[in-house]
């Protein structure tokens, strides 16, 4: 069984995808990556000496090209967040947001979301995740590498304090389904609504969203709070 769950773990929950970095990303990340990225540890992260307060932490997990976390960061300075991404161009673009706005509450984590939470984060700490437009993989023999998950939920659910939220929003709808099962399965989490979430007017749309809705595609969104 100890093997078997080791070779789960190695499944991948993302494909590093080349993709040309803007002069300016490049720029960014190069002079800013130092100041703004939290290395990878072993040990868990102590929030209070990143950020210098006891404020709630959020974690975001694939945040994209960052734009829609920056100003959700600069919309609410009370709280601190966590931005974890692989994609080198997307974390250039972050960084830009971050230092433009001159934000003190967001910090990135560039690295596999899985490790990072198995690592750095520590149990029942985390006020809610934001999940927002992840990769379907929408090929049945890829559906293994899903975020939304379980025993991966059950995983989210253990960083999440009491009265925390999971807030997931996709594009597709048999992945949207599949995660409310998932996450209906999930022992400690309950949904907020009877089934899918309205959406959330504090939410920016997303550039993955925005290619969604171009295409005709419903937008789900599920909100489970750990009780």
């Amino acid at each position: 069984m100890e093997e078997e769950n080791k070779f789960k773990r190695t499944i991948k929950t993302y494909v590093l995808r080349a993709g040309r970095m803007t002069d300016h990303e490049k720029k960014s990340y190069e002079q800013l990556k130092e100041i703004y990225c939290i290395p990878f540890s072993n040990e868990k992260i102590d929030y209070k000496k990143i950020f210098n307060n006891d404020n709630p932490v959020v974690m975001e997990i694939g945040f994209g090209m960052g734009t829609a976390t920056a100003q959700i960061a600069q919309n609410n300075p009370e709280i601190n967040y966590l931005g974890s991404e692989v994609h080198v161009p997307g974390i250039g673009k972050l960084l830009s947001e971050i230092n433009k706005r001159e934000l003190k509450n967001l910090y990135i984590l560039p690295y596999d979301a899985l490790e990072i939470l198995d690592e750095m984060i520590p149990d029942n700490s985390l006020s809610a995740f934001h999940i927002f437009f992840p990769d379907p993989w929408p090929k049945k023999k890829h559906h293994k590498r899903r975020m939304l998950q379980r025993p991966r939920t059950d995983l989210l659910a253990s960083k999440l304090t009491n009265g925390g939220y999971l807030y997931f929003a996709t594009d597709w709808e048999e992945y949207a389904f599949s995660a409310l099962e998932e996450l209906s399965l999930t022992d400690g989490l309950k949904n907020k609504y009877e089934a899918f979430a309205p959406h959330q007017e504090w939410r920016p749309q997303t550039k993955f969203e925005a290619k969604g809705i171009e295409a005709g595609r419903k937008i789900y969104e599920l909100i489970f709070v750990k009780q």
